[in-house]
């Protein structure tokens, strides 16, 4: 008996929002950052394009988690508490940031503030539930085993926070002062919890044996949050007269550069890693929404290069950073072009009249969001 193409297709929709991955967000990330690059190009027109995808993503997603939510509450909550995904809910909160962060160079500080306000809140109680739900969650297998580059989110959420905070500290008069403070504050959380996160990370490296499918993309995030540590370091470096900023700016100064610097370091080693991965092991280079966070870093890379080139008069950095945002771009169009391939396939197996009682055949396959 043939498979009805409209119930197969409903199925499909079902089951990609059941099984969304919590780190989908990781796709406005990268799409936002690449248009916040372009935008330093002045290239407009596509900075537009990229920035109307990504709020597309945006909607799309938020739509769905919250259909998730009510609809699959416990493997939502299952989500929560896992250590090898929990830490994905972050990407909410960068997201959001990312977003109110472009928005702020079209002149939209309304909406921006919005966002900054919705990133905020939930990077408050994302900062506490999800570290406690992983990290009290009982188990086998100790924490440190399950650190991985995904637990660098939490680093990029906060950074972000910091980075859209400075970016809207000189728009206003009134609140000039508590958006630089925010700003100091989350970029020096963010800092220790990047040296918090990549202890327990390196341990885990170095103590436990990582099959090469273990050493997922994710590992990427690890130098993204040294990239938008930097770009927030980078906007509190230009605020003028806020006390906070004129208290941390040689530390922030500094600091800024060595995350740049290490940042810069890491880019070889995960090539290489790529390479360890899928030239030696020859594990399939297959679309997931993992690979969005490689995208990101990348992006983040360039804009963080121009922003801290230009804060710090560093032409070299800046050169870097305006070379860095074609490689981002690139990537971005591969990675595009990937999802839209998966997605089609996904869609032309929901509508083929497979027999539903044909051995092999049953739900159709979805594409991990």
């Amino acid at each position: 008996m043939g498979r009805d193409p409209a119930r197969a297709r409903r199925t499909l929709v079902g089951d990609a929002v059941a099984t969304l991955n919590p780190g989908a967000f990781a796709f406005v990330m990268a799409t936002g950052i690449v248009s916040v690059a372009m935008a330093h190009k002045h290239l407009d027109v596509l900075s537009s394009v990229l920035l109307v995808l990504a709020i597309t993503g945006y909607v799309v997603l938020v739509v769905a988690t919250l259909h998730r939510a009510l609809a699959h509450p416990r493997a939502l909550g299952a989500d929560l508490t896992h250590p090898g995904r929990a830490f994905g809910f972050f990407t909410f909160v960068a997201a959001t940031n990312v977003l109110g962060t472009r928005l702020a160079l079209d002149g939209r500080h309304r909406i921006a503030l919005g966002l900054l306000l919705t990133g905020w809140v939930s990077w408050l109680v994302l900062g506490y539930l999800v570290p406690a739900g992983a990290l009290l969650r009982r188990t086998e297998r100790s924490v440190v085993s399950q650190a991985d580059g995904s637990w660098f989110v939490w680093v990029v959420a906060t950074q972000s926070v910091a980075v859209l905070a400075a970016t809207l500290e000189s728009t206003t008069t009134a609140w000039r002062n508590a958006f630089a403070l925010l700003a100091v504050f989350s970029w020096a959380l963010g800092a220790f919890l990047y040296a918090a996160a990549g202890i327990l990370v390196a341990a885990r490296l170095l103590i436990y044996r990582v099959s090469p499918a273990e050493l997922t993309p994710s590992y990427w995030v690890a130098m993204g949050a040294t990239a938008i540590s930097t770009m927030a370091a980078a906007e509190i470096m230009t605020m003028a007269d806020a006390p906070s900023a004129t208290a941390a700016r040689g530390l922030v100064a500094g600091t800024a550069l060595a995350f740049w610097a290490f940042g810069s370091w890491l880019i070889p080693v995960l090539v290489a890693a790529g390479w360890w991965r899928h030239v030696r092991h020859r594990v399939p280079l297959r679309y997931d929404a993992t690979v969005w966070v490689v995208i990101f870093p990348l992006g983040m890379y360039g804009v963080a290069s121009h922003s801290l080139g230009e804060a710090a008069h560093l032409p070299i950095v800046t050169a870097i950073g305006a070379a860095e945002a074609w490689v981002a771009l690139l990537a971005w169009a591969i990675t595009f072009v990937a999802m839209l391939v998966c997605l089609v396939r996904a869609l032309l197996r929901a509508r083929s009249p497979v027999d539903d009682d044909a051995p092999g055949t049953g739900e159709p396959d979805v594409p991990r969001a």
